[in-house]
């Protein structure tokens, strides 16, 4: 969803924003993201909000085989990817076969992996789907896809209630986008979703939005990295709960 650039400057770890790639390792896969600021600016490199959730999705147990997952704003793929990569499972089942004169056993293997779609606004769609196609390796590549969503306008594409994970890394800082993020939340959500936001509390518009969710969901705080100032909130309709 972020397609505005920052103002360039000493601040904000600029030289690393401005690397064509950045290398990551979740899920026992090597992944090396493309970036390119200078094209798509914040949508086009990795925040630390998005390496925050990829690894409490990843150590904090956090079933992912077989649902279905939603990932906002996703700009360069990476959560989407290792939510992907995460979700991967199999599942064995054992048979017996009879013949007159023996009993032959054999296991057939189903794939349980996560459905995800990766979403973004229409001018980050190529962008991110090289990123997507060049990570996931190809038996996977069919429960990944990539859609366009933007937000409030495009939601009659994606069916209600249709996700067990709304994922989003850094998508609250425009104050002007909270009201349609807030539309798309509701239409994405059923009773049993569970909203995961990661995010750096920059400004006083972010508690804004805080505030704001809380209207509509439950909201928990689960998780703060002190080392990059980074919070995982948890949100799910009304009171009712769902532990990890």
């Amino acid at each position: 969803m972020a397609l505005v650039p920052y103002e360039e400057g000493a601040g904000w770890g600029a030289r690393q924003l401005h690397n064509p790639s950045a290398t990551y390792r979740f899920a026992s896969h090597t992944i090396r993201i493309r970036q390119d600021w200078q094209r798509l600016g914040v949508a086009a490199v990795v925040w630390d909000a998005a390496v925050v959730l990829c690894a409490y999705l990843e150590i904090g147990g956090i079933e992912l085989q077989d649902r279905s997952v939603i990932e906002l704003g996703a700009g360069t793929g990476l959560l989407g990817i290792v939510a992907t990569l995460l979700g991967k499972g199999f599942f064995f089942e054992l048979r017996s076969l009879y013949s007159k004169c023996c009993i032959y056993g054999h296991v057939l293997l189903y794939c349980l992996g996560a459905h995800v779609t990766i979403t973004d606004r229409a001018a980050a769609l190529e962008f991110l789907e090289s990123n997507v196609q060049a990570n996931l390796p190809s038996e996977l590549r069919p429960r990944a896809v990539v859609k366009e969503l933007t937000w409030g306008k495009d939601l009659s594409n994606f069916s209600p209630g249709a996700f067990d994970f709304i994922l989003g890394a850094d998508i609250v800082y425009l104050e002007e986008t909270f009201a349609d993020l807030l539309q798309t939340l509701e239409h994405l959500c059923s009773e049993h979703t569970v909203i995961l936001l990661s995010c750096r509390i920059r400004y006083e518009r972010d508690q804004k939005f805080l505030k704001m969710l809380s209207g509509r969901f439950s909201v928990y705080e689960v998780h703060y990295d002190a080392s990059k100032d980074v919070h995982i909130y948890k949100a799910q309709r009304g009171s009712w709960k769902e532990y990890f």
